[in-house]
This record gives structure tokens, sequence and C-alpha cells, in this order.
């Protein structure tokens, strides 16, 4: 992939809000089965446009918005065998921490009390996980490999889910040991990882439960939340073999929900598990309220050689968008740790969370690209002057 050689380059975390002509697509289809055919033709033609935009907005890196997927993470429970939906059924982990009961009469106030029973509602494991859908992926990859050469863009990347965050909500009630069901969950995944290092493409696996299970399982016990993480990353690292380095990046999160946030694992708890996972960069939240600090951990933590930071400099976190001159002191604060040509800037998270939930109005996304876009330039002035 790309590095910053000559100046800061740009990036984001991938998702990307939907265009209306995707969306009623979105909407028709939890009513029943839709025009396949003309939903594929709408969405290439979706992809080569948000492809075109971010390109005149400045974003080096560019991909295609995610607009193909349900759900960052759950999509893949329709590309693959071996889950059946059940509403009644808890799931394994509460990804959304404790902060909806530390926080109850918000929670209750802001949704009726919904996002508190969000652990309920489990898609359960009960036959083998096969990967069976090898059209969603040619065809995304299709339409971003042609919407990058039509415009003219050099490096492209196209998001994944990690087997930790793959079936965030499922259960396993089929294989005997937690190990066959998660490294199944990795060899299913592997047929995407490959598809898209062989494509040319730049591979990104995301990876948001890995950091949102924490609060769940470190109130079992640490050595609870180790085991779980250590597991996962193992069988990512086992999905990933074969695969160049530098044809991936690990974008890990804390969630994207408006929320207090105060149960978010600390960086510094979990830098070593984010190094150990065989990628050629990094993506983490730095641009919000509770990781903004978090730079500090660098000092501490040497990035490994030949490896790429990718801090959030602007995030989905808040409507306000940022002064160029607070991204470039944030990207220059990067730069002088790890070292300029080490950092590309990026987001924290994406902005559209499945088909249905946007974080910020689409005019406020793109102005925030745009800053980030200028507080690049600034810190590229300032950093090779």
């Amino acid at each position: 992939m790309k590095r910053s050689t000559s100046r800061i380059l740009t990036t984001h975390a991938g998702s990307l809000i939907r265009p209306e002509s995707v969306a009623l697509f979105d909407r028709a289809r939890q009513q029943g089965p839709v025009d396949e055919k003309a939903y594929d033709e709408a969405l290439q033609l979706a992809v080569n446009d948000v492809v075109r935009k971010q390109a005149e907005t400045g974003i080096d890196v560019v991909d295609d918005g995610e607009f193909s997927k349900s759900s960052w993470g759950t999509y893949i429970n329709s590309r693959v065998t071996g889950f059946q939906h059940d509403p009644e059924r808890d799931m394994a982990i509460n990804y959304t921490g404790q902060d909806s009961e530390r926080f109850a009469e918000y929670f209750d106030a802001e949704t009726g009390g919904q996002a508190r029973r969000r652990w309920r509602g489990a898609d359960v494991c009960v036959e083998p996980i096969v990967y069976v859908d090898n059209h969603s992926i040619h065809r995304d990859i299709a339409n971003l490999s042609a919407a990058a050469a039509w415009n003219r863009v050099e490096d492209a990347f196209l998001p994944v889910v990690a087997p930790a965050s793959a079936a965030f909500n499922g259960v396993n009630d089929y294989y005997e040991t937690e190990e066959e069901y998660v490294y199944a969950l990795a060899d299913a995944l592997r047929n995407e990882y490959v598809a898209i290092s062989e494509s040319g493409l730049v591979l990104q696996v995301d990876d948001a439960v890995l950091a949102n299970a924490y609060d769940d399982l470190m109130a079992k016990s640490p050595d609870t939340y180790r085991k779980w993480a250590e597991l996962r990353i193992e069988a990512l690292n086992h999905a990933l073999r074969g695969i160049p380095e530098d044809r991936i990046r690990y974008h890990l999160c804390y969630g994207s929900w408006h929320a207090p946030h105060v149960s978010d694992a600390p960086l510094e708890d979990i830098v070593d598990l984010i190094l150990r996972v065989n990628a050629g960069a990094y993506s983490v939240e730095a641009a919000n309220v509770r990781h903004e600090h978090e730079w500090r951990v660098w000092e501490n933590v040497k990035l490994p050689d030949g490896k790429i930071l990718i801090p959030g400099v602007v995030t989905h976190h808040t409507i306000s968008v940022e002064h160029p001159r607070l991204v470039a002191d944030r990207i220059i604060r990067y730069a002088n740790i790890v070292g300029r040509e080490n950092v590309i800037a990026g987001t924290d998270c994406g902005f559209q969370q499945g088909a249905r939930i946007e974080r910020v109005h689409p005019q406020i996304m793109w102005a925030k690209l745009a800053a980030l876009v200028e507080g690049a330039r600034i810190a590229s002035k300032e950093l090779w002057p």
C-alpha cells in the first residue's frame, strides 16, 4: 500500500452514507425479495459515484463506501451457511458493554429501553459454516476496481469483517468447542480475504467487537477477556496466512453508537493484541473525546518497523466539523512520535453502520472528509518544509 513519502496521505474507515438509489433497495429488502439485477446495476453506479466524490474531495485511498453490506459485521451471515436467527435467544456477549446499565435513564429516554435490550436476538450456528456466496464479494471487487480505474485512483481498499466481529450476535450450538467455531468462521472469511488480495485491492479487516467485548468479559475476569481475544487474533492470522502484510489494513474501533462510551477498552490494554495481527497498517480511533489522549500510548509502545498507523483525526461522534488546524495538529503529533512516513490520516469509524444507521448527515460527512484533506495539506507543509 502507498506510504506518506512526500506528504501525509488521507483515507477513512470505510462505511459512507448510502445514496437513495441504494437505500431504497435496502428498505425494500426488509419486506421481501428485490430485483437483484436492478440492484446490482444501481450499486455499480453508486460505487462509481462515491469513488468519484472521494477523489474530488482529495481522499487518497478510497473504498466503495460498503454500500452492499446490510451491516458492517453481520453481512457475512447471508454469505455463509450455518446460522438461523432466534429473536428470543441471548447473544453470547453483550457487545455494547455495561454503558446501557450505567446510564439506564439516558438509554430509556433515548430509545425507550431498546438499546438496553440489544443483547437479545441471536444468530444461532446450527450446522457447518461454509462460504457459499461468491457473487457478492466478486461483484464488490469488480465495482470498486472499475470505479478506481475510471476515476484514476491509484490505491483503493475493500473492508470485510474479522472473525471476532463476524456474526457478533452469534451463538454456537453446532461445534463442539469454541475454537472449532471461531476457526470455522475464519476459514469462511478467508475466501473474501484471498479474493480481495488477489484482485490487487488493499484488504481491510474490521474488528470492532474485539474492543467492544472488553467491558462485558473483563467483568468476569481479565483472563476471560484475554483468552477470548487471543483465540480470535490467532484465528484471524490463520485466515490471513500467505497474504502479504503490506496489502492488509486492520481497523479496530469501539462501536459507532452515540453513547457515553465510558466502558471502552483503553488502548494501552489492547495495543499488544492489535500489533499481533499480521497487517501492514493499523487503523484506530484517535479523534473523539474518549480516545484522543491515547496518542500517548505510542510514546511507550513502538510501532513495529515498516508498519503504518492510521489514526482517526476526524470523528463520526459529533456533527461539529473539525477545524483543519486541529486536524493538522493531530496529524503532526502522531508524525512526531512514529515518523511522518508511517502515518496516514484517517477517520475514527464509518459514517453509516448498516443499511439504516446514519451517524451524521451526508453534507456533514463530506465536510469532515474535506477538513481531513485540508488538515493533511497543512500538516504536510509543516512536516516537509
